[in-house]
Parts: structure tokens; C-alpha cells; sequence
């Protein structure tokens, strides 16, 4: 399965593969796939797509950056010897089923059709584990493997099923299976240390900031798996149901993406301080988040563009500027802080803008007490802030 390549592939009108011509191309309508390698149903194809297209800001220029660096990734493979991969490998191999066209045909589908659109041409192998919990992992150092869980595939529908397979794929494009890879070892590392003086700090440490950059990832991916599926409901739907089970009659998208408004703008600084406390030591954002997050690229003028067939190449990533890519990703870092409406992220905006009495903000903030107008009461909005029922006052 590893070895599948899509040059392989019946194809016709131009050398084009069942109908794709060139960006944006697709299944032909009424065509059916060749060999069941090519998207089931007029999906736009993305020929040598970089994984910069898709990746978010800060996951972007951390990567570029480590890529730039000479010899990092042949350190970081170094460590394959004391990596538990080939272990790993063994362990999905012997009591997990491979899927192909013999078992999961559905999803083997699935995977040849994300394959072909962000044009990878190596198909990773994939492994469909017994776990009621819903989750999938992109690992491995040399080939990345796709893992899926039962609770998963018992969980989403096709489509939804789908943007799943293009996210895992996103991560395969990217290479951020070395460092899930490295993230699930040091993990493990720390538990078995976890008794050394000091020696399990200093690993939580790059664990943390390990985190910190795979929960930026899980966005990137996100995005890939919305450009394969090529159907946003799809991928808030499955997002919702990885939050609230398969309950779909009971759940409704909007009032989900409700919830991530309330959760960025709801509270004091207190209830900020909280929200880093609880998404630490987690390795995905929170659901009502990376929904959020997903719709507002969706919508996008970048995302238009990109399905428009207007997206950086594969063959131009080594002309890529690390400057240019970390001041895109402080330009973003700067529009989230101007924009949010979380309490400590408009504090963070007051003490960059110069706001004066920064004592009395930062003690009403806390308190929740008013913080305008010469010490308005609590709970009013006149700074934008939530009013008596919680709710924040809508935008203009």
C-alpha cells in the first residue's frame, strides 16, 4: 500500500488522470474513478501543492524555520534508534487491521482520493485500531502511518469521514508526523522519568512547547482536510460530533459555532488564565474552537483563491523566507489580539495601545467589575466587555 503511486493510474484526454485538468481539475460528472483513485464525486485537484497553502500562521513559520535549519530533521531522524517507530509499526501490523481493498474498502478509497487531490504521491499506510474513543494520528519518522480508531469510523458519515482522511493526509504533506512521533515519545518518557529530580521538568518542558505547536498543526490540517472533502458542513459537522457524540438530530452547527464565541469573549481574565490552564496539556485545540477557526478560512479570500487553482508549489518551497514567514505570522498574531474578544487578549491590546490606568483595568478585568466612564458597575458594557446575562454585546 505504501508503494501505490497515481502515475500508475488509466489516464486519458491529455494525460490527465480520469478527467483532472491541471489546478481545479476534477472527476469528470458521470465519469466513474479509475481504479477507485480518483474522488468519487467533482472534487478540484491540487497538482504539487505545497503544505504552506493550508498551513496556518504560526504552525507555518515554525516549521519553515526548522526546516531551514541545516541538518535538523537528520538530528531529529537520528533518534529513530531509541524512537519506538519500528515497534509501532510491528504493533498495528500484528493486532490492527491495514486497510486496502480487501478490508475498509471505503476508507482505502478515501485515502487514494485525498492522495490524488493534494497530490501525495506515496499513499501512506493506513490502520483501523479497536478504540470506542473517536481519534486518528498521522505518525512515523521514515513513512508516516495513519492510525483511525473504531469510535471514529462508527462515528462519521462519509463526507465527514472524509475530511478526517484529508486532515491525517495534511499532516502526512506537512511532515508533521516526526514530530507526533516525538511528541508521543517524550510523553511517554516523562511518566517513566517522572521520579528523576528535575529530569522530568526539563522534558516537560519540550513536551509543553511541543503541544503548543501540534495543537497549531491540528488547525493547518484542519484546512487540508476542507480542501480534500471540498464540503464545509462536512468537516463542522464532524467536528461537533467528535464534541458531542453521534447525537446529530440533537446538535445544530450554528449553535456550535455559538459556543466558540461565547468561549473567546465569556468571563474576566480569571476565565482566561483557566482557558490556557485547561488547553495545556492538551494536544488538539478544544472542538468549538477549530471549528470556529475552520469557518472563518472558509470564508476567506485566501481559501477562494486557492480553490480558484492560485496556491504555492511544492518546487518553491526551498525559495521560502524565513522572515517573510514570521512576519506573516506576527501580522496574524497582531489581527487576533486587535480582534479578540477575550478579556486578557484585549488587556494585551490596551497595554500595546498605551491605555492609561492599567491598574484599575487590570483589577476590573479579575473582578469583573466595570471598567469605563469613571467605574461604571459590574457587568456593564460599556467597554464591550459581557454584560449581566453573560452574553457579549453583539458586533457592529
Amino acid at each position: 500500500m505504501t508503494d501505490d503511486r497515481h502515475d500508475s493510474q488509466a489516464r486519458h484526454n491529455g494525460g490527465e488522470p480520469n478527467g483532472a485538468n491541471g489546478p481545479g481539475g476534477g472527476s469528470g460528472p458521470g465519469e466513474p474513478p479509475s481504479s477507485g483513485r480518483v474522488p468519487s464525486r467533482q472534487r478540484r485537484r491540487f497538482p504539487g501543492i505545497s503544505s504552506r497553502a493550508y498551513e496556518h500562521p504560526a504552525d507555518r513559520s515554525a516549521l519553515v524555520a526548522l526546516r531551514r535549519l541545516s541538518g535538523f530533521d537528520t538530528v531529529f531522524k537520528s533518534l529513530s534508534a531509541l524512537l519506538p517507530e519500528r515497534s509501532l509499526r510491528l504493533l498495528y501490523l500484528s493486532d490492527s487491521v491495514r486497510v486496502g481493498e480487501a478490508q475498509f474498502a471505503h476508507l482505502h478509497t478515501m485515502l487514494q482520493d485525498a492522495c490524488y487531490i493534494l497530490d501525495l504521491e506515496k499513499v501512506p499506510a493506513m490502520y483501523v485500531t479497536q478504540d470506542p474513543r473517536p481519534n486518528a494520528m498521522c505518525i512515523g519518522l521514515d513513512e508516516p502511518l495513519i492510525v483511525v480508531s473504531t469510535g471514529l469510523v462508527e462515528l462519521l458519515d462519509e463526507e465527514e469521514m472524509r475530511a478526517v482522511v484529508g486532515h491525517e493526509v495534511g499532516h502526512a504533506l506537512s511532515g508533521h508526523s516526526v514530530y507526533r512521533t516525538i511528541l508521543l515519545f517524550l510523553t511517554s518518557l516523562a511518566v517513566k522519568v517522572a521520579w528523576i529530580p528535575l529530569g522530568n521538568v526539563a522534558i516537560m518542558a519540550i513536551v509543553t512547547a511541543l503541544r503548543e505547536w501540534f495543537r497549531k498543526s491540528e488547525l493547518s490540517a484542519d484546512r487540508a482536510g476542507l480542501l480534500v472533502g471540498q464540503d464545509p458542513q462536512a468537516s463542522m459537522r464532524g467536528l461537533m460530533k467528535i464534541a458531542g457524540g453521534n447525537h446529530l438530530h440533537e446538535m445544530n452547527v450554528d449553535a456550535f459555532l455559538e459556543q466558540a464565541e461565547e468561549y473567546e469573549s465569556g468571563g474576566d481574565l480569571r476565565d482566561s488564565v483557566l482557558k490556557i490552564l485547561n488547553v495545556l496539556p492538551r494536544s488538539h485545540p478544544f472542538t468549538t474552537v477549530r471549528a470556529a477557526e475552520l469557518k472563518k478560512w472558509a470564508e476567506s479570500r485566501d481559501y477562494q483563491r486557492l480553490m480558484d487553482g492560485h496556491y504555492p508549489r511544492r518546487d518553491e518551497d526551498k525559495d521560502t523566507s524565513v522572515t517573510d514567514s514570521f512576519r506573516e505570522s506576527a501580522s496574524h498574531y497582531a489581527d487576533t489580539v486587535r480582534t479578540s474578544k477575550d478579556p486578557l487578549m484585549k488587556l494585551v491590546g490596551d497595554i500595546a495601545g498605551g491605555a492609561g490606568d492599567l491598574g484599575g483595568k487590570l483589577r476590573d478585568r479579575f473582578t469583573g467589575g466595570g471598567a469605563g466612564g469613571g467605574g461604571g458597575k459590574s457587568g456593564g458594557n460599556g467597554t464591550g466587555r459581557a454584560t449581566d446575562d453573560g452574553q457579549d454585546t453583539p458586533p457592529a
